[in-house]
């Protein structure tokens, strides 16, 4: 698919609650089948991790969505920050310097780069992934915590990483307005990122009333249906003009 020119990214904006402006957007990999359409990570993501081809695959959508923010630079639109997601697969002892050299590559500083990790590459006490944690850090890219609270994972790595933002999986969101449980867990979630001074962003926002009460929670980030599916480079440019 890399070969064939099959991939391509599509963009899901990022609300901010207080002005309405795009505060960034989430870089989403399809692959663009001759034959089979437009295929969701899901359906081969696995499988590059299996046959080993997930490194390869992540330097690409790194390297594409630095270009396109490079491009809207160029056209004098403003997107704030991209977020692209890393898979544990990933994150080996050279992912930093794969990070560093795309950068480069494209002339982008590394603050207007997030990666979406995921609780298990944060439990890992590997000697190299705390490595890789540290330098990502130094080198100024902005850290976030993918679908928080969905893994039985401990709260004590959030002490032992400088982390900058926390993701409220989809899940917490959905029901959020009339589930007594999950509202209490999402106001738990903004309230312990604001004691610890991360921001958040809540995910799968796609009623208003869902909105209505996030907003009185705190939530300052949104992303979600309610806004925009995930859409191509052309449409965001749309957006942000």
């Amino acid at each position: 698919a890399v070969e064939r020119k099959q991939l391509v990214l599509h963009y899901q904006p990022q609300v901010n609650t207080l002005t309405g402006a795009v505060a960034g957007a989430e870089a989403l990999l399809r692959w663009d089948h001759p034959e089979h359409g437009m295929i969701p990570p899901f359906q081969f993501i696995p499988l590059a991790e299996e046959i080993g081809v997930i490194g390869e695959l992540g330097d690409w959508v790194l390297a594409e969505a630095c270009r396109q923010m490079k491009a809207f630079d160029e056209q004098g639109l403003t997107l704030p920050r991209v977020a692209v997601n890393v898979s544990a697969f990933q994150f080996t002892a050279a992912f930093c310097d794969s990070v560093r050299a795309i950068l480069q590559q494209h002339g982008l500083p590394a603050s207007r780069l997030e990666l979406g990790l995921s609780e298990d590459i944060l439990m890992d006490q590997d000697r190299d992934t705390n490595q890789s944690l540290r330098e990502l850090k130094a080198l100024g890219v902005h850290l976030s915590v993918d679908d928080f609270g969905t893994r039985y994972a401990p709260l004590s790595y959030l002490s032992h990483f400088s982390l900058d933002e926390l993701k409220i999986d989809r899940s917490f969101v959905v029901d959020c307005d009339r589930n007594d449980n999950n509202a209490r867990l999402v106001i738990a979630i903004i309230s312990m990122a604001s004691s610890l001074g991360l921001g958040v962003v809540a995910e799968g926002v796609e009623t208003e009333e869902q909105y209505r009460f996030l907003i009185d929670k705190g939530a300052t980030v949104i992303q979600g249906y309610l806004f925009s599916k995930p859409v191509p480079a052309a449409e965001l440019q749309q957006m942000l003009a």
